[in-house]
């Protein structure tokens, strides 16, 4: 298998019923993971003079452009861009019953408002946007909007000092997906298909650059795209399928841990 040179997040694919639902102010929150990849150390450290200061600033080596995930599945409430003020470009997730996370001075993203993600899912990347001074992650859990001092796996961080922390977000097996994206040999648009080839009914298309969620990846149709000619195919969703040959994952062919549909 060819290593392609982009890192390739493997993340947890959420299920439909892991998702929270909105609750009542007083549901418990939700078990928080690290919004990093499985087995990655980071240094988090908290300070009284933060704003807020209950939120936690993630550092390690060569950290720009690194993966940022989900720390709980939930919905993408925000995406937005304060430009070169307060937390520049950064995400909010709603996670149901008035808890929410935040992840802020990111170089980019990789979700949309109203996207459903759960452990693992990559939102975006680490950057130094807005009024940081080098690049991190800044990160809050907050209930009915005030943020709460953190914890990961449900035990609280370290207040107030610098604490290196192990994820164990998404080491849940198998039970895993790739990220990408569209990335056609003409820089056209991609079509996307009800099956695993390009015989079944196109049910849309994608924009060249378009990031994708790889789910499974099915044995189909052979064809020939930016990346040679391949009978892989990546579901991206459910009833949705692109040619893997078409699809920047940091792989050529199969992914490693992503299962097969």
């Amino acid at each position: 298998m060819l290593a392609r040179t982009l890192r390739t997040a493997v993340v947890t694919a959420v299920a439909a019923a892991a998702v929270l639902v909105a609750a009542s102010p007083a549901s418990a929150a939700p078990v928080y993971k690290l919004p990093f990849p499985c087995g990655e150390t980071w240094g988090g450290s908290t300070r009284s003079d933060h704003s807020p200061v209950n939120a936690i600033d993630f550092n390690r080596t060569d950290d720009v452009d690194d993966w940022v995930i989900a720390s709980a599945p939930g919905t993408v409430e925000t995406v937005a861009d304060q430009g070169a003020t307060g937390y520049g470009k950064y995400i909010k997730i709603n996670h149901g019953g008035g808890h929410s996370t935040y992840y802020a001075h990111l170089n980019s993203w990789w979700v949309s408002v109203g996207s459903v993600v759960g452990y693992g899912t990559v939102i975006g990347t680490v950057g130094s946007t807005g009024n940081s001074s080098g690049p991190h992650l800044h990160y809050e859990q907050r209930a009915n909007g005030t943020p709460n001092q953190v914890a990961f796996d449900g035990v609280t961080a370290l207040y107030y000092g610098a604490k290196n922390y192990v994820s164990s977000n998404a080491c849940g097996g198998t039970n895993r997906t790739g990220a990408g994206w569209i990335d056609t040999s003409t820089s056209g648009p991609q079509n996307v298909y009800s099956g695993a080839g390009t015989t079944f009914s196109v049910v849309g298309s994608l924009p060249d650059g378009a990031y994708v969620t790889v789910w499974c990846q099915a044995v189909g149709q052979s064809v020939t795209g930016k990346w040679g000619t391949s009978n892989v195919w990546n579901r991206i969703d459910l009833g949705r399928f692109v040619p893997d040959v078409n699809t920047y994952t940091g792989y050529t062919g199969f992914i490693p841990s992503v299962p097969r549909c």
